[in-house]
């Protein structure tokens, strides 16, 4: 786990919460989770996590997003941030998200991106834990338009391994971007393949 201090770069938002990390990373090595790969050095990402196929993949997401030390952000409705949970919500990173707005998910999300100094998004691109015909495309058009990378995040289940890929800038058709993206998991990887 010593490697863990070169995966995050300066650039990128923490909480500095020591005890709290070395607390999970050792409950990561307890478990026999690996993270491989890096961050790039940015200010504001898109973390696209998948396969996204069961509950434990939310449990090794916050393990590893505490063990790295990172201050991420989630997308959340509106309605569910009232008081007092909204308080504890944003605590953790939680963006309430008006899903009825004219501006819609993507133009708030960008200007989001806009206002902040720093800001790393984490989400799922099947936008659910079911099986999908289709990812969503909203976290494209939101890298896309605010010019923000995506990071690829792998959970991978047959070899215990949190995979970070190399960061892309999306610059194409968004149609094209997501097959690209798509073709870099493996569903063999996924806690529940048939849902992939």
């Amino acid at each position: 786990m010593d490697n863990l201090s070169q995966i995050v770069p300066v650039n990128i938002p923490r909480t500095n919460r020591r005890f709290i990390k070395w607390l999970s990373r050792h409950l990561l090595t307890l478990l026999g989770w690996r993270i491989s790969g890096s961050f790039p050095n940015e200010k504001k990402l898109i973390l696209a996590v998948a396969p996204h196929t069961s509950n434990w993949d939310f449990f090794i997401g916050v393990v590893v997003k505490l063990a790295l030390d990172l201050k991420l952000n989630f997308l959340g409705k509106d309605a569910i941030f009232i008081w007092p949970f909204k308080i504890w919500l944003e605590a953790i990173g939680g963006i309430a998200i008006d899903r009825k707005s004219a501006h819609g998910v993507v133009g708030q999300m960008v200007d989001k991106f806009a206002q902040q100094d720093t800001l790393v998004l984490a989400l799922a691109p099947e936008g659910t834990r079911s099986k999908v015909q289709q990812w969503k495309t909203g976290f494209l058009h939101i890298a896309q338009k605010a010019k923000v990378p995506v990071l690829p995040i792998q959970i991978d289940y047959k070899t215990k391994q949190v995979i970070f890929y190399q960061a892309r800038n999306i610059t194409a058709d968004i149609d094209e971007e997501l097959q690209d993206i798509k073709a870099i998991f493996n569903k063999d990887c996924a806690k529940n393949p048939h849902y992939f």
